[in-house]
């Protein structure tokens, strides 16, 4: 019986031929990621040239304590002398770092302390955000345990409309299809090669909220031309078998999508099209996080946001996913002109989006959003709301004032 990527990659890093769902399987960890605090008390860690480290949720550190745990990571980094350290001024958010800098690699196995971890999927890399106590485990052994679960095959036709993004793809499928809980998503079809990496990145990232297990995307010419001069290390890309067996098929058609937003509180059965709740009053917009703080995203929002205003009472907030993608933002003249329309640009963290800092949202205040989550509580305040949508749409609603479809601006 042949195997999916997924389960191919999981028994490549094992002693098995073959995985199947069902199976729990030991694998050999690539590459381990940790980031803002190291436990002082570890002795001995497995491989040094296998761990990445930076400090990407509280950047610059904005309490005591946050500062005490950047302390603790930078003599980590001292006492193990790990290379791969992205210090304060070279950081970025975890899993853009790692595509970014080429340490997420076709058919490796890659993990982190962070539940978007997933993410690097758009790199033909098995990546899933594992528990502290996991992470402790595999820093010290450098292997892991997983259960193989069956694996949803995601087919996409065809071209995205005009002001409709990978992000709108991402929130249809679970308004559509409710969630993949201890599932894997396996994307395919034409409609992929209109998808560049930044898209592919958004969509599995967001495939946590999802709540994939592995969310992966093929090896194919554009993660190839991606990777040429980036690839820290040699890599084996992976492919399905021919007769991969396959628990569900999907076929989404692009051409058909419209712009969407994901209402507050849940992610499964929960997205709409954005014209169904135009007009919704928002306090905030905010582009950022490991979903959409890339420079293609502050193209979109310059785009939208020259020669307008952000309307008043409302505030827009864009937050980099990496110190170089603030650089290059710079460079290009998106950020003079976002911030010429009203918006507050600021350095590469994690910061509004798990409402750390840079943008907490207060009692019974709207959010649109181009971050990861929605839930209440999550951005600040819990009785305040958050939708989420693409960054058009963020950027389209913080010039009105109201959620608005970006094909009206």
């Amino acid at each position: 019986m042949g195997m999916t990527t997924v389960e191919k990659i999981l028994a490549s890093h094992s002693d098995q031929k073959e995985v199947k769902p069902g199976d729990v399987v030991m694998v050999e960890v690539d590459v381990s990621v940790h980031f803002d605090r190291m436990r002082p008390d570890v002795l001995r860690i497995n491989d040094p040239n296998k761990v990445v480290l930076l400090h990407d949720h509280l950047v610059p550190a904005p309490t005591v304590q946050a500062a005490n745990n950047a302390k603790l990571l930078r003599e980590f980094v001292e006492k193990f002398k790990v290379p791969n350290y992205f210090p304060v001024g070279a950081h970025g958010i975890s899993h853009v770092l790692v595509a970014q800098e080429g340490f997420a690699l076709p058919g490796k196995i890659l993990t982190n302390a962070d539940s978007h971890t997933c993410s690097s999927g758009a790199l033909n890399c098995l990546a899933r955000g594992m528990g502290p106590s996991e992470m402790l485990y595999i820093l010290c052994k450098g292997r892991t345990w997983f259960l193989v679960g069956p694996t949803t095959k995601v087919v996409l036709e065809g071209e995205l409309p005009e002001r409709v993004y990978p992000r709108d793809v991402i929130h249809y499928i679970p308004g559509k299809y409710g969630d993949f809980a201890g599932r894997n998503l396996e994307w395919h079809g034409d409609g992929l090669g209109g998808i560049g990496m930044d898209g592919r990145l958004t969509m599995a990232t967001i495939s946590a909220e999802l709540s994939a297990e592995f969310s992966l995307f093929p090896y194919d010419s554009i993660l190839e031309e991606y990777l040429e001069g980036r690839a820290k290390w040699p890599y084996e890309p992976a492919h399905p078998d021919d007769d991969a067996q396959y628990d569900q098929t999907i076929t989404v058609d692009l051409g058909s999508l419209e712009p969407q937003v994901m209402l507050p509180g849940k992610v499964a059965w929960n997205s709409r099209s954005v014209r169904e709740v135009a007009g919704q009053k928002v306090d905030q917009a905010f582009i950022g996080s490991c979903a959409n703080g890339r420079l293609s995203d502050f193209a979109i929002a310059a785009e939208i946001v020259d020669g307008r205003h952000v309307a008043p009472g409302t505030r827009f907030i864009v937050t980099p996913g990496s110190q170089e993608i603030l650089k290059q933002a710079i460079k290009m003249g998106y950020v003079e002109t976002l911030m010429d329309a009203g918006a507050v640009v600021t350095n590469s963290t994690c910061g509004a989006c798990f409402g750390g800092h840079m943008g907490v949202l207060g009692d019974g205040e709207v959010c649109i959003t181009a971050s990861t989550r929605n839930f209440k509580g999550r951005m600040g305040s819990p009785s305040a709301d958050v939708f989420m949508g693409s960054p058009a749409t963020v950027a389209a609603s913080a010039v009105t004032g109201v959620i608005t479809d970006p094909r009206d601006i």
